[in-house]
């Protein structure tokens, strides 16, 4: 029996953290000067406060909730994906190589095939530290580590030379044909004279995004796989013994997981830039991690530590614009968030389990009461 109601698990943690988290960040603000309430006004205005800064704050969201997700299949099946970053590196190869080479008479197809290209690109990167796992026992940290820099090094060399355009001394690749080009929310959602996110790079694979959590939540718990996946989590003993494969759970998850990394691309490499560039992912992958620990691995808590860490990063571009507060701090107020939810997720779990308890204990019976009793 669990100790705390589910919603208590899901909500109320993750936002005490958090708490702890904002208290610890106004500590550090007024260290250096500032007045916390006002940088926090500036945060909240800067990415909500407008359509513009609604449509940079979803396009980050966007990168996180795929990543996310990513790391979140992984965690339910007992594995830590730190491989997001590499595999949406060669996710961006994929949308990059259908883009350039087959033509496409509408957008729709584009998205359609960029998808396809992007999921088999990097289900195919975390394919390997996957068979590695299930049949040689490596660990799957060290090998998706390794395999970040694999990528890296392979898109850098890619765009040094072979996709590269002639007479370019950029590393990237060429602009993409308009008709791959996706409808960004400034397209969608403009009508007549009101022209709202505006120069916003947010566009529709957000609802893409969307669509994929719902796609993993019903996976998850609404499908025999998705009971295989979390029964193999949950003790891999019990799952041998259920009948369930640890290499086939090992690298359907791991396959999913990239595969959902890898669909980052469709956002930042087809939606924003519209090219190939080097550095396309800037570390989206690891926040991935931060998102999937925030979200308790469930696909609506990652969406909304999506909304949050697209938040903070926003919100900490018009601090560093705005006032003489360093980009950086907002790198220390994200790693206070994974701090707390992550590593010290038992400081905030066992008070908050101690209470429950004792809310859930009956009363003691008083002592002059049952004498009395016993008398008569």
């Amino acid at each position: 029996m669990d100790v705390m109601p589910k919603w208590a698990e899901v909500i109320l943690v993750p936002l005490i953290s958090l708490l702890l988290a904002a208290i610890l960040s106004a500590i550090v603000i007024l260290a250096i000067g500032e007045n916390p309430w006002d940088a926090l006004k500036l945060m909240v205005d800067g990415a909500l406060g407008s359509t513009y800064g609604w449509g940079y704050t979803l396009y980050y969201a966007t990168n996180f909730i795929f990543t996310g997700l990513a790391v979140a299949i992984a965690f339910h099946a007992r594995m830590f994906n730190i491989g997001g970053e590499g595999q949406a590196v060669l996710g961006g190869l994929g949308v990059a190589l259908v883009c350039l080479y087959i033509p496409f008479p509408h957008w729709s197809l584009a998205l359609i095939a960029a998808s396809v290209g992007a999921a088999l690109f990097g289900a195919a990167w975390a394919f390997i530290p996957a068979i590695l796992q299930a049949k040689r026992g490596s660990h799957i940290v060290i090998t998706t580590i390794m395999f970040n820099f694999i990528a890296a090094a392979l898109l850098n060399y890619l765009l040094v030379g072979a996709l590269k355009p002639a007479g370019s001394m950029e590393p990237a690749t060429g602009k993409f044909p308009e008709s791959t080009n996706l409808p960004s929310f400034q397209d969608m959602f403009s009508f007549g004279e009101a022209t709202l996110f505006r120069g916003a790079p947010a566009n529709i694979s957000f609802f893409v995004a969307v669509a994929a959590c719902i796609a993993l939540w019903a996976l998850i718990w609404r499908t025999r796989l998705g009971y295989e996946i979390r029964a193999f989590g949950h003790s891999e003993s019990a799952a041998k013994y259920a009948g369930i494969s640890p290499t086939k759970i090992i690298v359907i998850s791991m396959l999913i997981s990239g595969g959902l990394a890898g669909m980052m691309a469709i956002n930042n490499v087809q939606g924003e830039a519209e090219r190939l560039v080097l550095n396309a992912v800037e570390g989206a992958g690891f926040i991935g991690i931060a998102v999937a620990l925030m979200g308790r691995s469930h696909p609506l808590g990652v969406f909304l530590a999506a909304i949050l860490f697209g938040f903070l990063y926003q919100g900490g571009a018009e601090l560093a614009l705005w006032t003489s507060i360093p980009r950086e701090l907002i790198i220390v107020i994200q790693a206070l968030v994974i701090l707390f939810t992550g590593a010290l997720d038992n400081m905030v779990r066992g008070p908050l389990e101690r209470l429950f308890l004792l809310r859930r204990q009956p009363p003691k019976p008083d002592r002059k009461s049952t004498s009395a009793e016993g008398a008569n």
